[in-house]
């Protein structure tokens, strides 16, 4: 019996999903940690100490990004487990079994916690059991499917996958086809056959509640972008809420296909630049320019090419830049805003001041990626960490650089995988 090839079980995978995701594409909704509705909502915590943990878990992401970007072909993972902004609901199996997952734009696998497994992290959810499910398949390891996955191993005949955090912790199991389904907001489910996940039945993680994985939205190669691939022709948006309203039922969607497309006079788009690990969305930053004084994007810590010297991620709140580009970044700010300082209660924003009116008109600043030059307006550069306190929402990096998730509020931010451009369009994501 020949093995499939990994062509045609991708192939078998789209074509269920061409007559409903190429109909004006579908959305699905993306919880934030914080929001009541995540699972990981703690209501003892108030939006200050939110913004502190999500800071902290900023500079953690960076340190463990930074590991794989040079260490490509090791088999770390690109984000401490517990460390994701951002949940999803999908389901898996047939019957349906649904979960939260992590949604990540850098990892680059759909991994889940099942039973029976030994060691399990503290899932208070019931976990996946594949032996209930008709359309669970392992994958053999002679398969070309099993040989494209990063640090993957045999079980007798089974694909084994393995994931290392940067914490220590980590995620074995079977390398397998299973349906996935996805709820568009509309309550549509569409489902995608023979889908590979991660089945993990040895793990170590510091997940907490109800969350059960991983969904890895990044660009490698069984990341749940590429594997949707034609189906919605490369392309995904989203449009993420101020922090203001996550104590509201208002949520982000999360779009693809049709649904994602990113159109009009106002949009700004830069190219994708493929380096390794293909899994990260690097893109170029040339300059900035605070008011009227613009200063040089200066070098790359990603190789001796200044192409892809920034990723975007939605995962990392911070937006984390070379030291000397914070340098002269915090030194163009603090010449214009006109406010008195004061000293951070969190060590990783180094700008502060005192605000006693909500009226301050701060200044814009502008990041000319490639192509794109993308105004961000207060909401995008200063956090509120106190009454009567905000902070510069960029920090100093010796690592990673990464355009966060704060400087992505009030845009609608597309990828299209097959142009190889990430786009941005200035909207109130309230009423998207």
């Amino acid at each position: 019996m020949n093995t499939p090839s990994f062509l045609t079980l991708f192939s078998i995978c789209l074509v269920f999903s061409f007559s409903h995701a190429l109909n004006n594409g579908f959305s699905v909704e993306l919880i934030h940690r914080d929001s009541p509705k995540s699972p990981l909502y703690k209501p003892t915590q108030n939006k200050y100490e939110h913004i502190i943990n999500a800071a902290r878990r900023s500079i953690n992401r960076a340190n463990h990004l930074n590991k794989v970007s040079l260490t490509a072909s090791t088999p770390e993972s690109t984000v401490i487990p517990d460390g994701g902004e951002y949940l999803m609901t999908y389901s898996v199996g047939t019957p349906p079994f649904k979960l939260y997952g992590v949604a990540d734009t850098g990892s680059d696998i759909v991994w889940l916690q099942c039973e029976p497994c030994d060691p399990c992290f503290n899932q208070t959810s019931p976990k996946f059991n594949p032996s209930k499910s008709s359309s669970y398949k392992n994958i053999p390891c002679s398969s070309d499917l099993c040989q494209s996955v990063r640090d993957s191993s045999c079980n007798s005949d089974n694909c084994q996958y393995t994931i290392k955090y940067g914490d220590g912790s980590h995620s074995e199991g079977d390398l397998s086809l299973e349906t996935l389904a996805l709820e568009s907001t509309t309550g549509r489910r569409i489902s995608f056959p023979k889908t590979v996940i991660g089945c993990g039945t040895d793990n170590t993680m510091s997940f907490e509640g109800q969350s059960s994985g991983i969904v890895g939205l990044g660009g490698g190669p069984v990341s749940l972008i590429t594997q949707l691939g034609s189906s919605i022709g490369g392309k995904f948006s989203y449009c993420l809420l101020p922090s203001s309203f996550r104590e509201s039922n208002t949520t982000t969607k999360l779009n693809f296909g049709d649904a994602a497309v990113v159109s009009g006079d106002d949009v700004l788009s830069t190219p994708i630049v493929k380096k390794n690990p293909a899994v990260f969305y690097y893109l170029t930053l040339e300059s900035m320019t605070v008011g009227n004084k613009r200063f040089k994007y200066g070098g790359s810590f990603l190789g001796d090419s200044e192409e892809g010297n920034i990723i975007i991620d939605s995962g990392t709140t911070l937006t984390l830049l070379p030291s000397d580009v914070y340098s002269n970044l915090e030194s163009a700010v603090s010449e214009v805003v006109k406010l008195n300082r004061v000293d951070s209660p969190i060590q990783q924003l180094n700008l502060c001041y005192s605000l006693t009116s909500d009226n301050y008109d701060f200044p814009i600043i502008t990041a000319h990626f490639k192509g794109a030059d993308v105004k961000l307006l207060p909401i995008n550069t200063f956090v509120a960490v106190a009454d009567g306190v905000v902070c510069l929402a960029f920090t100093p990096t010796q690592t990673l650089p990464i355009f966060g998730n704060i400087a992505q509020q009030n845009f609608l931010v597309g990828y299209d995988i097959l142009q190889k451009t990430v786009s941005f369009k200035p909207i109130d994501c309230s009423k998207v």
